[in-house]
Formats: structure tokens, sequence, C-alpha cells
């Protein structure tokens, strides 16, 4: 017979429903193994990402744009502004590829939040690319004409 928890917020001599096995078992995971799993479950997040042609394109860009902030970047500081706006707008990606794809699961039909979801996510890539882009200009100008 399985074992009854008590629970603190039932009358003495009530017992609760016996534990269940929890819903996802990845969640047991401890220490360098739950550490490990991650790393696939990210490696599998930007295999998914690569499937989306702007995270492809923004990924191809920064094989550009990373090398060239430690060329640009005058400072330490400096490289990491540029290389790190570049990362942002993949990250950015990525966050808005995930909201399309959890929206798209609830269902294909038109509804107003799907789409105020989707139109916030896609706001939030324009201005994360304005970022970047200004980023860049900017320590272009100052490397360049300044």
């Amino acid at each position: 017979m399985p074992e009854q928890v008590s629970s603190p917020l039932l009358h003495a001599g009530q017992t609760d429903i016996p534990a269940a096995p929890p819903v996802n078992p990845q969640k047991d995971r401890k220490g360098l193994k739950r550490v490990w799993h991650a790393l696939g479950y990210s490696v599998a997040g930007l295999r998914a990402g690569w499937q989306e042609a702007a995270f492809r394109q923004e990924a191809i860009a920064s094989l550009v744009l990373l090398p060239a902030a430690f060329w640009l970047g005058r400072s330490w500081v400096e490289t990491v502004l540029l290389a790190g706006s570049v990362i942002l707008v993949m990250i950015i990606e990525l966050l808005n590829t995930g909201i399309e794809t959890a929206i798209d699961r609830i269902g294909p039909e038109w509804h107003d939040l799907s789409k105020r979801a989707k139109d916030m996510g896609s706001a939030a890539v324009l201005l994360s690319l304005l970022l970047c882009a200004g980023t860049w200009a900017l320590a272009l100008f100052h490397r360049l004409l300044a």
C-alpha cells in the first residue's frame, strides 16, 4: 500500500493523497548530471533556432562582427559593448522564436492576444537591432572619424 503524506492543511487524522512522481523526471537531476543535460537542451535550442532564417542571418553576421569587435574596441569595455550588442540580438531572436512557437502550438487561428504577443516579440528584436546598430555606428564614428 502506498505511503500517505500528512498535510498541515488537513484536520487531524486525515491524510493527503499519495505522493505522485514528478511530472518531469528531469527535475530530479542534481549536480553535474543536471548541468550536462541542461547543456544538451541548450544545444537543441540553438539547433532549433538555426531553422529560423532570421537567426541564421544574425549568427552568420556575428561571425564577422564578433572578431571585428576586438579590432574596433579601444578598451575591454568597448569590446564587450560591441560584442554584447551582437549576442543580445541573437538572444532576443531566440526568445522571439520561442514565443512564436508557443503561440503556434496553441493553434493556427487568429487571436488578438496571439498577435499581440508575436508583435511584442518582434518589437523586442527590432529594439535590439537598433541598439546594436547604434552601438556599432558610434564606435565606428569614434574610431574612424573622431
